[in-house]
């Protein structure tokens, strides 16, 4: 009798401890699918995250001309409302299409990086969500985002007070279960650096700043050890992303790599335990950049503080500047020249920001900032159209 009631026990005990585990299994499946759509906007970010139980969040919009597609995007997915849209800093390939957003789909929550920035851009969306009356927060490091009951979002990096946009990137680790992505904006080493401090090994990395080698150090490569790398990055775009060394360390430590730039939106699908990509791995063409023609105006200097762009004439002769433009990548902000001639060996100067001057060799762009983005590259094109000059 004993040793059947030790029998009945040890099969009762068994029985516990299999409905345990069953238990834990299930809560981490749980739930319906979340994906993650990183959408195809060209030269820059946007990422749509659609939870298990049906919250939506938007990270980034892309440049302003991006910003009707994405909303269209949403539109075609149903979304009605996000409940919380992401701003991670204010560099216009990043906010210029939430502006578009802004104007077309209610939202619940607004984060942003709390960098202020004087771009017209920036302007606009701060505006907007005053005007809407939306909620504003600044995140800061080591925070949680409320979001969903089943998903954990933690903020690796905010700085408000950094001295670079790129530095002011927040930085968002988002858990379902046993699948983690890592967003890292346009984040450069030296916060790569900082943020290994905390966990961030993940699933499913977005590579910082579009493939660029300013970001994704070896070192944090390994650290993040991601089974799949989405690179966000515009076709032929003039940077040269993803820029050849990034690839290298992604394909050292057997990373799967996805470009938007070929591929188009790429969707990632997950239970919390097993995740789908939707599309083709990257073939590994990097990006060509676009021709220049040969000419002797060139683009000889660019003050980013001071705000000031020098274009000089090297040739022999007087060249009309008349209907050329000066652009600037980032902001996608153009300067179009007034009826002004270019004598032999003389610089004109474009000016822009609160010292913004006209006068002389001085052209007097805007008064606001055009060029404060970290790497934001400086174009000029002729009445033709074709670009005479780039200065990084």
């Amino acid at each position: 009798m004993k040793k059947l009631i030790v029998v009945l026990l040890c099969i009762f005990l068994l029985a516990g401890c299999t409905e345990t585990l069953n238990e834990e299994k299930v809560s981490v499946t749980a739930g319906h699918e979340m994906r993650v759509h990183f959408i195809d906007v060209g030269q820059g970010d946007s990422i749509l995250i659609e939870s298990p139980n049906g919250k939506t969040m938007l990270v980034d919009g892309g440049v302003k001309g991006a910003g009707q597609n994405v909303v269209s995007y949403l539109k075609e997915l149903g979304v009605k409302k996000l409940d919380i849209v992401v701003a991670t800093h204010p560099d216009a390939d990043h906010i210029g299409g939430l502006i578009p957003v802004l104007n077309s789909i209610d939202i619940g929550q607004f984060y942003d990086s709390g960098k202020v920035h004087t771009s017209q851009t920036f302007e606009e969306m701060l505006t907007l969500i005053d005007t809407k009356n939306i909620p504003y927060n600044v995140p800061k490091t080591g925070d949680s985002i409320a979001f969903d009951d089943d998903i954990n979002v933690k903020v690796l990096n905010a700085n408000e007070n950094a001295t670079d946009n790129n530095d002011a990137s927040i930085v968002l680790k988002i858990a379902y279960g046993n699948v983690s992505f890592l967003l890292t904006a346009d984040a450069g080493v030296s916060l790569e650096k900082e943020m290994m401090q905390d966990d961030v090994k993940a699933t499913i990395l977005k590579a910082g700043h579009h493939g660029s080698n300013t970001s994704s150090s070896a070192e944090f490569i390994k650290a993040v050890h991601p089974e799949v790398t989405i690179l966000s990055y515009g076709e032929g775009n003039k940077y040269g992303h993803p820029h050849a060394e990034v690839v290298e360390r992604l394909q050292a430590i057997g990373s799967k790599i996805y470009a938007t730039a070929e591929v188009g939106t790429v969707i990632v699908s997950t239970d919390g335990v097993n995740y789908d990509v939707n599309s083709k791995e990257w073939s590994g063409t990097i990006a060509s950049a676009p021709q220049t023609t040969s000419a002797s105006v060139e683009i000889v200097s660019k003050d980013l503080i001071e705000e000031i762009v020098g274009i000089k004439n090297n040739s022999n002769e007087a060249v009309s500047l008349k209907d050329w433009q000066l652009i600037s990548i980032e902001g996608n902000q153009v300067f179009n020249f007034p009826n002004v001639t270019l004598q032999p060996g003389k610089t004109i100067y474009v000016t822009s920001g609160s010292n913004a001057r006209d006068g002389q060799n001085y052209l007097k762009w805007t008064k606001k900032q055009i060029w404060l983005n970290d790497g934001d590259a400086a174009q000029l094109r002729n009445a033709k159209g074709a670009i005479v000059s780039e200065l990084d």
